[in-house]
């Protein structure tokens, strides 16, 4: 049976206070043997026990009282080398206060407590008087009593006598000293102790391209170079193995998921015929316990060789960053120049675009003016000027009929009108809703074709306003998106309505558009808030490539609806043509900065795409593609939005 080193004795002749004992101090019977003696005679046997069996008294307890006298047992310790040390504790009923102070005086009592005692009072003082005992032993595994004595003081006085053993190895100002006589000093240790025993074989000698650390894999070695030279390489997005540093003699390799148990940051293989130290954990502890000066001359190497990392990290995002901001200030002036070169497309086609609508207004005007002079010249009677007043008036309101609908219409009432030619002209006044009105207008004038002709007059002039009218607004708004698409783009946010912005796209490209067809297929959107200008951008780049890629009949699809995706509500904005389509391995790669599916002939610096994409990355958006060759494309756009009214007044603006 294994005894425990050190032992707990009590001394009382209470045997209800002896068993009460025995139950509060049970835990710590784990790692001291506790003895109950009940008279000192009994007490002195015990010591003798003790002693024989090596043991050593860490704690003596002893009752006092006017009939029973504790106290000079405790005094007797200090007569013995293996009780001298124990802490010393005194059970008084307090009425006899000489044998007290005898106690204190001469058998240097560490602790005195009166009766009645509280509920484990005892036990708090045991472990207090126990930690200390402890403690006062150096050469005592003191984290092997920490499970049942007080472990903070214990872990408190462990982490001291290391720093302080830690403080005692550094005997030199080592930041005086360079990194190759630091590397010196503790490689020739290192040497120094392997060549009395070497039984994990540390000293080794690797040739050329020999494996030591794998990128992401676990590591449980340190490499300390003797001798040739180490590479690192890390892999970059493409998993291509790029060298970052080179290390030679002095050097460490593995340090960081060495010391961290992290996964290995990069690869380490050797460049030539290379000498190093490999340690593991159970090695490098060794080694470290062997020398008390080694601990701090690892410490410092290993904290230069941190140093030397960071130093390398911090140089290299720095230049990174000097690197990005050129390529942004670059990337800018590409997407400026795209947008500048799109404009010209767009200034040419709108340009060619407002020769009709400023053709017609000229030919109106001309019209108009020679239609006011018969007006004025040949006036109809009184009685009918107000029938033309109202047929100029509807004829600015009302949609021109279509050919088909005319001839309908005047097939209708041929049977009351026998001529054709003046039945059409009926018909185009507007005047065949009332038949019997019109031949009763024909009876009082005796000339109906005449009369009809006098009216037509108004007719025409209303339709030559309505035309007019029609084409500058066609101008207007023509001009207004021009304005809106070429005006400097800002960083202010603004509420817009999607639908507006994308048909004031869809009018700067109706040049290119005229000979294909376009369906629109809105549904209710609320007001968004977003960059404007740069959505604009969005949509004219997704017209554009639309256009590029229609056949001889093109169709582009435009779509619009309100849905909700992860909890989400978004603005889905589709763009459907049926061109040549995009071939699936190309698909991931059209939002690449440079990358153009246009053929030869088509404009395009491949930057349309990869713009489109980081705009809609501002706003928490993204764009979709779906093609299939020869068959269709759909780019489809994500915009995550609250209604406006939940998010700012429509009238202002946010910066």
């Amino acid at each position: 049976m294994t005894v425990n080193p050190y032992v707990l004795l009590y001394l009382d002749n209470d045997p209800i206070s002896v068993e009460l004992l025995r139950t509060e101090l049970s835990p710590l019977a784990i790692l001291f043997d506790i003895y109950c003696v009940d008279s000192p005679e009994e007490a002195i046997q015990t010591l003798e026990y003790i002693q024989e069996q090596e043991q050593k008294v860490a704690m003596a307890i002893a009752a006092s009282s006017l009939t029973f006298n504790g106290a000079d047992f405790l005094i007797h310790l200090e007569n013995s080398d293996h009780t001298k040390n124990s802490r010393k504790v005194l059970v008084s009923d307090g009425e006899d206060i000489g044998t007290i102070l005898t106690a204190v005086n001469e058998g240097r009592l560490d602790h005195c407590l009166t009766k009645p005692l509280r509920k484990n009072t005892l036990f708090d003082t045991a472990i207090k008087e126990l930690t200390t005992f402890i403690l006062g032993i150096q050469d005592e595994d003191w984290l092997h009593y920490s499970s049942v004595l007080d472990q903070s003081r214990i872990l408190s006085a462990h982490i001291e006598n290391k720093l302080d053993s830690f403080r005692t190895g550094f005997i030199h100002n080592f930041h005086e000293l360079s990194d190759t006589y630091l590397a010196d000093q503790f490689i020739g240790s290192l040497l120094q102790f392997f060549s009395e025993k070497d039984e994990t074989k540390a000293c080794r000698t690797y040739s050329p391209d020999h494996l030591l650390t794998v990128e992401g894999e676990p590591n449980q070695f340190l490499w300390f170079i003797v001798e040739g030279e180490v590479a690192l390489y890390k892999a970059d997005d493409l998993g291509i193995q790029r060298e970052v540093v080179r290390h030679s003699k002095g050097n460490i390799v593995g340090g960081m998921s060495f010391v961290t148990g992290e996964l290995s940051f990069s690869t380490a293989i050797t460049l030539n015929t290379t000498k190093v130290i490999k340690l593991d954990k159970d090695v490098f502890a060794q080694v470290m316990h062997s020398n008390s000066e080694l601990l701090p001359l690892f410490t410092n190497l290993l904290l230069r060789h941190f140093n030397r990392r960071l130093q390398r990290s911090i140089n290299t995002k720095l230049e990174l960053q000097q690197t990005y901001e050129s390529l942004e200030t670059a990337h800018q002036q590409l997407i400026e120049r795209e947008k500048m070169a799109m404009l010209g497309q767009l200034v040419a086609g709108v340009a060619h675009e407002l020769n009709n609508p400023v053709a017609a207004i000229l030919r109106g005007a001309d019209t108009l003016t020679a239609k006011i002079d018969e007006l004025i010249h040949s006036p109809l009677p009184t009685s009918h000027q107000e029938l033309g007043a109202n047929i100029l008036n509807e004829s600015m309101q009302s949609r021109p009929m279509s050919t088909s609908e005319i001839r309908q219409k005047t097939k209708s009432i041929l049977t009351e009108i026998n001529d054709k030619q003046l039945a059409k002209k009926i018909v185009q006044l507007n005047l065949h809703h009332d038949i019997n009105e019109i031949l009763q207008l024909g009876k009082e004038t005796g000339n109906l074709e005449e009369t009809i002709n006098g009216l037509k007059k108004y007719h025409v002039a209303g339709s030559t306003l309505r035309s007019i009218q029609v084409c500058a607004k066609r101008i207007a708004d023509m001009v207004k998106s021009l304005k809106g698409y070429a005006r400097q783009d800002d960083e202010t946010m603004h509420v817009v309505d999607l639908h507006e912005g994308i048909e004031d796209t869809l009018v700067i490209f109706e040049n290119r558009l005229k000979r294909h067809t376009v369906i629109k297929e809105y549904q209710p959107l609320p007001e968004i808030l977003c960059l404007s200008n740069a959505l604009q951008q969005v949509w004219t780049n997704l017209v554009s490539n639309a256009i590029d890629a229609f056949p001889d009949s093109g169709v582009l699809t435009v779509s619009t609806e309100q849905t909700i995706k992860n909890d989400l509500h978004y603005a889905k904005i589709t763009f459907k043509d049926n061109g040549s389509g995009i071939p699936k391995e190309q698909q991931d790669k059209i939002f690449e900065l440079n990358y153009t599916t246009k053929k030869e002939g088509n404009f395009g610096l491949g930057i349309g795409l990869s713009v489109c994409q980081q705009i809609l990355s501002q706003h928490s958006g993204w764009i979709e593609v779906e093609s299939s060759p020869d068959e269709f494309t759909k780019m489809t756009v994500w915009l995550p939005f609250q209604p406006a009214n939940t998010v700012v007044n429509t009238n202002k603006e946010i910066r």
